[in-house]
């Protein structure tokens, strides 16, 4: 059985809230759970210290058993410094597609055109 490490939906609508559960890999989103082991509120201010609330204790001795975080809970882990969230890069990201490259060419051709005509 895969743990992981994830969070799930409460609140009401346009106002979420959510718990840090353990919970079995195949278990819906917000269904079963195993234990809660935090919260996480983002209607707070990032500053707030009430935004995200982990007992560390818990959260250690289930990453110790091999539950898998997610990526939204690995942050959160990382800026308590229970795990570190390795870098990523993507360099591909900020290039543009093809249908911008192709107008961006276009542009580029009018413009010489306009400049060859004067």
């Amino acid at each position: 059985m895969s743990l992981k490490i994830r969070l799930t939906r409460g609140g009401a609508k346009k106002r979420p809230y959510y718990r840090i559960v353990v919970a079995d890999a195949r278990a819906p989103r917000d269904g079963r759970f195993i234990e809660k082991v935090g919260a996480y509120d983002p209607m707070k201010p990032k500053d707030d210290p009430a935004r995200v609330i982990l007992e560390t204790e818990k959260v250690q001795a289930w990453l110790a058993k091999g539950a898998q975080p997610t990526d939204r809970v690995l942050r959160f882990l990382d800026a308590a410094g229970l795990a570190q969230r390795p870098a990523r890069n993507n360099p591909k990201k900020a290039e543009p597609g093809t249908k911008a490259k192709e107008r961006a060419a276009a542009r580029a051709e009018k413009a010489g055109a306009s400049a060859d005509a004067e």
